[in-house]
């Protein structure tokens, strides 16, 4: 059995799966508009919680709220479920497929069989959609790859219950009703909880209040550690913004992406300006990864944590300037 399924290759997973499972019900939206009605861009510094024995560098909200909110604004029904059982989860996957149902999963990255071997790590919140079943295996839609892949019942089973931080526990979800869709009220939707998430939250460690308030710990790295453990924290972000479920400067460029398509479909072209400094933005952040980049192999002296501190102190600056400038825009626009 294999439903009739329209792959695409997409920056990023979880708005792929969405883009190509809307399309599925007949709803045409890019990537871009999906990432920003569903308001993917993000930022958070989160001493609390510790991968690898660092703290967690947030450039994207928690895996599947893309998907929730995306859902939410364009009035869409969504089936959402775990599994504390393997095998209840692979008969339930058995069933919405004799269905006809294409089913999207969060799954662990190290075992996907079909991954090239330099491209697995440990991150579970990578998003597929299973869309059939042939000889035992099952027909995979990874938005990240090129075509169509195979996995075999044990692997998929595997890559459903990996193990560790944010371990999927054969998470599967899917469409069930696409309501009464208002695509231009979404986009005001997905703006408006963007500007809210990005400026307008109380707290220090969120949005641009939180780049901020890594900077000034970037700052202090080099007072506070040895060179060794000083360039581990500062790898750690950027491996997190620029590996770890992406983010970074790459939902930079995707969000001035959904900014010009908006622009274009509401008619102001102010939309279109913003979008050309998100672009410019995403190179700031670009840059940033570069010179931190250089900064941990060479393990170099204060000035250059002093000068990436400054750095992301401008990004901050000049993100809070868009996410201003957005807020009024909205606000201007007639109900």
């Amino acid at each position: 059995m294999r439903i009739e399924f329209n792959h695409k290759m997409s920056a990023h997973c979880e708005n792929g799966v969405i883009s190509n499972l809307l399309e599925f019900h007949g709803i045409k939206l890019s990537e871009a508009m999906v990432f920003g009605i569903g308001s993917g861009i993000y930022f958070s510094h989160l001493t609390m919680f510790k991968l690898n024995g660092l703290p967690v560098t947030s450039f994207r909200p928690w895996p599947g709220a893309i998907f929730r909110r995306a859902a939410k604004a364009l009035d869409l029904s969504i089936k959402r479920r775990k599994f504390r059982n393997k095998e209840k989860a692979m008969n339930a996957l058995d069933a919405n497929l004799e269905k006809g149902i294409p089913t999207g999963m969060a799954v662990g990255v190290f075992h996907l069989t079909y991954f090239p071997a330099p491209y697995r790590f440990h991150f579970n919140a990578h998003n597929i959609v299973c869309v059939g079943k042939e000889n035992g295996h099952y027909i995979i839609s990874d938005p990240t790859m090129e075509d169509f892949e195979m996995l075999s019942y044990d692997d998929l089973k595997r890559v459903r219950y990996a193990q560790g931080l944010q371990a999927p526990k054969g998470k599967m979800y899917y469409i069930t009703n696409v309501g009464n869709i208002d695509i231009n009220k979404a986009i005001i939707k997905g703006i408006k909880r963007t500007v809210l998430e990005m400026i307008k939250l109380p707290g220090p460690i969120i949005g641009t209040r939180g780049m901020r308030f890594l900077a000034r710990r970037i700052k202090k790295y080099p007072l506070k550690y040895d060179a060794r453990k000083a360039a581990r924290h500062l790898g750690q972000i950027v491996r997190m913004q620029e590996e770890i479920g992406t983010g970074g400067a790459g939902f930079r460029f995707l969000y001035a992406a959904f900014l010009q398509e908006a622009g274009e479909r509401l008619n102001l072209p102010e939309l279109s300006e913003q979008s050309k400094k998100m672009t410019a933005v995403g190179d700031m952040w670009r840059e940033f990864a570069v010179q931190a980049g250089r900064i941990v192999k060479n393990r170099n002296d204060k000035e250059s944590f002093d000068t990436i501190s400054q750095l992301l102190l401008n990004i901050a600056d000049e993100e809070e300037k868009i996410y201003k400038d957005l807020d009024r825009i909205v606000k201007g626009i007639r109900k």
